[in-house]
């Protein structure tokens, strides 16, 4: 027999996923009411935690949950080509991260922003005959500060949650930050550690570095009108005109009407060569005539991640490619999708390949809730962002400080 213990935020919820995992025959042991705990208890809702057994021989397992790797730092990697990866030289503002000598102004200009509202209003002060002795100040002050601690936890919980951070993630970021904190803790600590712990959440950049002497391959996946065509664009223009490297187009998208002459419109700009091909089987011939290119951008059909057999043929044609080449994925998402609908994106597309993830649209939301979630729940690594439809001004590596300060109410 195997027993598991499944938990939710409703005792239905909970016995939901023990049914979803374990299958229908599951039999409900016992059902555990739990009360949250710590510092941040009165922000968090009880849960229930089922316990669930199963025989052996029916016992199924649910394969959803080896698609998401853990969590994982990198190195930061010069954007530039052919060179070590070091630590960047500076760069233009517009795509270098900001330094650590900035935390300090940034946890400065959020402190002020939040002190603002977490600031009570004046009261009269009182006379000094009738002010009391310190001895008697000191529990007043300690409860006054342990007031203003918990008024600035719910400030920065509700503030995550208007930009849409999931709540579970809220909660998740919150309890790491806690377990630093001992006791009552000012703003400016509290701010600091919540700032940095989001930073760390996602992590550095993987930007594309280009290998000496061979193509590097880099493939454009993801759902239709996402923008796909327009980064690419981008990408090519930043590297041929800002770092002088010769650039190929590949594109495999013949279900979009028009598609391939976006892209060749973007290819005669740019004086580069494009090639279309129609199935897989001709991927390493068109990678073996750009050869001597240092980076050839594959654009892909857009289609919606339900449809198997065109996911079927989007693995085919990455797998297809020779193992003498290099290659990278990028996933393209918009920053205006349903959290859900993401979730869902970002699992059918792990059965594709491993990907690196775009985030574009950004000028056309102004909640950046879902960078995080996706970052956290996918484990992908956020590279970069596009905030319009300049070509090539609005694309840009990804900043985590820029986005973290805007996700606590910062401008």
């Amino acid at each position: 027999m195997t027993i598991n213990k499944f938990q939710g935020r409703t005792r239905e919820e909970a016995v939901d996923k023990a049914k979803k995992e374990m299958g229908e025959a599951v039999v409900i042991m016992n059902v555990k009411e739990i009360k949250p705990k710590g510092l941040f208890r009165a922000l968090k809702s009880t849960t229930y935690e089922v316990t669930a057994a199963l025989e052996e021989k029916e016992q199924t397992v649910n394969p959803l949950p080896a698609l998401h790797a853990p969590l994982k730092m990198h190195d930061s990697i010069n954007f530039a080509a052919n060179e070590k990866i070091e630590i960047p030289a500076p760069e233009p503002a517009s795509i270098h991260p900001e330094s650590s000598h900035d935390l300090e102004e940034k946890i400065e200009s959020l402190s002020n922003l939040l002190e603002k509202k977490l600031k009570p209003e004046k009261e009269e002060e009182p006379k000094e005959e009738e002010k009391p002795e310190k001895e008697t100040d000191a529990p007043k002050d300690m409860k006054h500060q342990q007031s203003e601690t918990f008024r600035c936890i719910r400030m920065i919980y509700e503030t995550l949650l208007d930009n849409e951070v999931n709540e579970r993630y809220v909660n998740q970021i919150l309890d790491d930050v806690e377990k630093n904190l001992r006791g009552s803790a000012s703003m400016d600590i509290i701010l600091s550690n919540v700032y940095q712990k989001m930073v760390l959440k996602f992590g550095q950049p993987q930007k594309i570095e280009l290998v000496p002497g061979q193509p590097k391959i880099v493939f454009f996946i993801g759902p239709t009108g996402v923008g796909k065509t327009t980064t690419i664009a981008k990408v090519a223009s930043r590297f041929k005109v800002d770092y002088g490297k010769k650039v190929a187009f590949l594109t495999a998208d013949t279900y979009r009407i028009a598609a391939a002459e976006q892209l060749r419109t973007y290819a005669n700009i740019l004086d580069t060569p494009l090639t279309v091909i129609y199935s897989s089987e001709e991927m390493n011939a068109a990678i073996e005539r750009v050869k001597d290119y240092d980076l050839v951008l594959v654009d892909t059909a857009g289609f919606s991640y339900k449809n198997e057999d065109q996911r079927k043929d989007m693995r085919n044609l990455i797998e297809s490619l020779d193992d003498k080449y290099e290659k990278d994925v990028y996933l393209v998402l918009s920053a205006t999708t349903k959290y859900r609908d993401l979730m869902e994106i970002v699992d059918k597309y792990h059965e594709i390949s491993d990907y690196k993830i775009i985030f574009t649209k950004l000028d056309e939301t102004s909640s950046y809730g879902s960078l995080l979630n996706i970052r956290m729940y996918s484990g992908a690594d956020v590279s970069y962002v596009t905030t319009g439809q300049n070509v090539p001004d609005d694309i840009e590596i990804f900043q985590s400080q820029k986005i973290v300060k805007q996700l606590l109410g910062g401008r």
